[in-house]
């Protein structure tokens, strides 16, 4: 049997390959920074894998309220996308209310819990947007677009 040819040239890499799509980036070539706070761990590690397929920047997973207001107030992320349902006590809209009180920094909530009271609850949060569950990457993906074009303006 013939010995496979091992070839001593190697592939050099496409620098350009590892660049994100600028499409994808704001106008400061910085790509989007975003939190994400989802108690769910499979469906968070989902997020994190569209969002960075996307371009964006995750700048942390929190799972409680109490993270999401440390990595706010640490990473400073462009939005928020945020369950209401967390481990711990607080929910997250409490949390969403807090953040945007100290810091301003707003939030998509992506949530079962959408009804009218729910919603008026959230209001002084000023939320970029409400994302039924079950919903898909590619709506997660496009309700923060609409959000972060809602920022520049």
């Amino acid at each position: 049997m013939p010995n496979p040819v091992i070839s001593d040239q190697t592939a050099k890499p496409d620098p350009n390959a590892l660049l994100p799509d600028p499409e994808r980036l704001t106008h400061t070539s910085q790509a989007p920074r975003i939190l994400v706070v989802e108690d769910e761990f499979f469906v968070s590690l989902e997020i994190e894998g569209a969002f960075t397929g996307a371009g964006y920047n995750v700048v942390a997973v929190a799972s409680s309220a109490e993270e999401a207001e440390h990595y706010a107030t640490v990473e400073r992320p462009d939005l928020i996308v945020m369950d209401i349902r967390l481990l711990g006590a607080r929910d997250g809209i409490d949390a969403a209310m807090r953040i945007f009180r100290h810091s301003g920094i707003r939030a998509i909530f992506a949530t079962a819990h959408g009804d009218t009271q729910t919603r008026e609850r959230a209001a002084p949060a000023h939320p970029l947007g409400w994302l039924a569950k079950p919903y898909s990457m590619e709506s997660l993906i496009e309700a923060v677009r609409r959000a972060l074009k809602e920022l520049k303006n």
